[in-house]
C-alpha cells in the first residue's frame, strides 16, 4: 500500500521490488496452482491456512506465503515505529511488562530462528498475547503450528527480506524494522482478534 521506497532507509527500494514482486507473487501464482481443482479454490486464505493439515506441501509453503506477506505489507508503513498506543499498548504491558521487554522478546524469537522463517505476536485462545516463531512459510493459524493464535504483527526473517542491504545482520534489520511498525494496523489486528 505505498511506493517499493517507501520504508527506506530501514528496507530498500531494490529488496521491496524483489520481495513484493517476485517473491510474494510466486507464491500467489504457485498457490494459484496448487489449489486449482480443489475445495480451496472456494476458501478464504486463513481458512486454508487453518486447515492445512489437509493439503498438500505446496499449498503448505505458497499459501502461508502468500497469507504472511499480506500480513507484513500491511503492519509497516513510512513514518511508523515509535511505541504502541491504544488497547494493544496496554496488552503488551500486561502480557510482557514493557514495550522493551515485548520487543526484547520478539527480537530473540527472529533473530533465533534457525534458517528462514517469522517472528510473530498473537493473540492465543485465551485472548492474551504471545510471541513466537514458525519456520519457513509456517504462520500461527496452520493447525500444524507448535503455538497456535491469531498474528496481528509478524516479521520476515527470510533472507529475501534484508539480505541486499543487511547482509547476515538480521538483528540490524530487526533493530531498524521497529522504525516502520503500523501500529493503527496492529491495533486493528488485535480488535479484530479479541471478537
Amino acid at each position: 500500500p505505498y511506493a517499493f521506497n517507501a520504508l527506506e532507509p530501514h528496507i530498500d527500494a531494490r529488496t521491496m521490488e524483489i520481495h513484493h514482486g517476485k517473491h510474494h507473487q510466486a507464491y500467489v501464482t504457485n498457490l494459484n496452482a496448487a489449489i486449482a481443482g480443489t475445495d480451496a479454490e472456494k476458501m478464504s486464505i486463513e481458512e486454508i491456512c487453518k486447515h492445512i493439515s489437509k493439503y498438500p506441501m505446496p499449498v503448505r509453503n505458497n499459501g502461508g506465503g502468500h497469507y504472511n506477506h499480506s500480513l507484513f505489507w500491511t503492519i509497516m508503513k513510512q513514518n511508523g515505529g515509535g511505541s504502541p498506543t491504544g488497547d494493544v499498548a496496554n496488552a503488551i504491558n500486561a502480557a510482557f511488562g514493557s514495550f522493551d521487554e515485548f520487543k526484547t522478546k520478539f527480537n530473540t524469537a527472529g533473530a533465533t530462528r534457525f534458517g528462514s522463517g517469522w517472528a510473530w505476536l498473537i493473540v492465543g485462545a485465551d485472548k492474551k498475547l504471545a510471541v513466537t516463531s514458525t519456520p519457513n512459510q509456517d504462520n500461527p493459524l496452520m493447525d500444524i503450528a507448535d503455538v497456535k493464535g491469531t498474528p496481528i504483527m509478524g516479521c520476515d526473517v527470510w533472507e529475501h527480506a534484508y539480505y541486499l542491504h543487511y547482509q547476515n545482520r538480521r538483528p540490524d534489520y530487526m533493530s531498524a524494522w521497529w522504525n516502520l511498525v503500523n501500529w493503527d494496523e496492529v491495533n486493528r489486528r488485535f480488535a479484530a482478534a479479541m471478537k
